[in-house]
């Protein structure tokens, strides 16, 4: 299934539409964030990240490399102990900690795609680097270049996150930070303590 999903390039997919969440949604994930139950995940998927490119077994979760049109990136797979409301709220989780590294949401969309065997449903983010000129080069800041994250559901079961960022080469930016050391700044994060483990389950259902 996830061989045919990339390499499916002309699918027959309606428009994107504005991602939008819902109030109450958001007010959920607020509380989320504010128990930081994303410690769940971030750690594990950095590491995970890390035992795949040392080609390394013994990781709780999957993690695929990828590159697409010259781009960096990497594919977290879903793992069901996870449950589809956490793994919604870290796809934003992951958005914020992007922003907060001196970018800006470009475009939140997504869409429905509909296969012949299965649909599938794409939330996607695209972030742009703030434009912040270096004053010993004078030349704007790239950071990471754009950004990318989006979220893949099957058939209403979540699938992956896929994140990318796409350097520019012009010389008026400066030098690309490597997605490596992007991976480093979203997902390395302490361990949960046992208090944050015990709250997987509060928010483990969709919608939730």
């Amino acid at each position: 299934m996830l061989k045919r999903i990339f390499s499916d390039s002309s699918p027959a997919a309606a428009d994107w539409q504005p991602l939008r969440r819902p109030p109450a949604q958001e007010r959920v994930r607020q509380q989320w964030l504010e128990q930081q139950v994303y410690l769940n995940w971030a750690g594990p998927y950095f590491k995970a990240y890390h035992y795949q490119k040392a080609g390394l077994p013994g990781s709780p979760f999957r993690v695929q490399l990828a590159r697409q049109e010259g781009q960096r990136g990497a594919v977290f797979l879903y793992d069901p102990s996870i449950g589809p409301g956490n793994f919604q709220h870290f796809f934003d989780f992951i958005r914020d900690r992007v922003l907060a590294l001196g970018y800006q949401l470009g475009a939140a969309d997504e869409r429905a795609t509909r296969h012949e065997r299965y649909t599938e449903a794409t939330q996607k983010y695209f972030l742009k680097p703030q434009p912040h000129d270096c004053t010993h080069t004078g030349r704007c800041n790239q950071r990471y270049g754009n950004v990318t994250v989006d979220l893949v559901s099957i058939n209403g079961q979540p699938g992956f996150i896929r994140l990318f960022n796409n350097p520019f080469t012009d010389s008026i930016f400066t030098p690309p930070g490597t997605f490596d050391e992007l991976v480093d700044a979203v997902f390395n994060l302490p361990a949960a303590p046992p208090e944050v483990q015990e709250l997987i389950g509060k928010y483990a259902r969709k919608g939730k």
